[in-house]
């Protein structure tokens, strides 16, 4: 038998349902951190092997320079065919360093795919990684490569308690 719930649950679910993501969060403003980064890449063995479509891995070791003063060390899993233009990868980087005076860890996810050259990348915070001063952190990255130098936009917020 399903139970009637009042008229005010269902107000308010509507309601919460309405409200932007972002305004149901704990978070304080928007911030920028900009800057250029180097980042060398090196083959690991696979946990798999293929004839064809090789699924390849790769560790990831990054110095960010700017707004954000960092190390990075993570791990990729690639594929396709980059010679040829296209291809994906995914990656975990663990981030610690320094922005505006206020030091922690947190983690950014990469997805990104390269299609007839062009570059679609999606980086992303992963929740709830943030350790000292960016517990709570929460945010996304671009990254630019022009000329074979890499650079970022780090839009971020810290809970509004911070």
């Amino acid at each position: 038998m399903r139970r009637k719930l009042p008229v005010s649950w269902f107000l308010l679910s509507v309601i919460f349902l309405t409200i932007p993501l972002a305004a149901q969060k704990d978070s304080g403003m928007t911030h920028h951190a900009t800057g250029t980064f180097d980042v060398r890449v090196a083959p690991l063995d696979p946990a798999f092997r293929f004839d064809d479509n090789a699924i390849t891995r790769f560790s990831i070791d990054k110095q960010f320079h700017g707004d954000l003063e960092a190390a990075s060390k993570g791990e990729m899993l690639a594929g396709g065919s980059p010679t040829k233009g296209s291809g994906g990868y995914v990656a975990i980087e663990r981030v610690s360093g320094t922005i505006d005076g206020q030091t922690g860890t947190f983690l950014l996810q990469h997805k990104g795919t390269m299609q007839n050259g062009a570059y679609h990348m999606d980086v992303v915070v992963i929740p709830g990684s943030g350790t000292g001063q960016f517990t709570g952190i929460d945010g996304s990255m671009q990254i630019v490569i022009k000329d074979g130098k890499h650079s970022y936009d780090f839009a971020f917020t810290l809970p509004a308690n911070k």
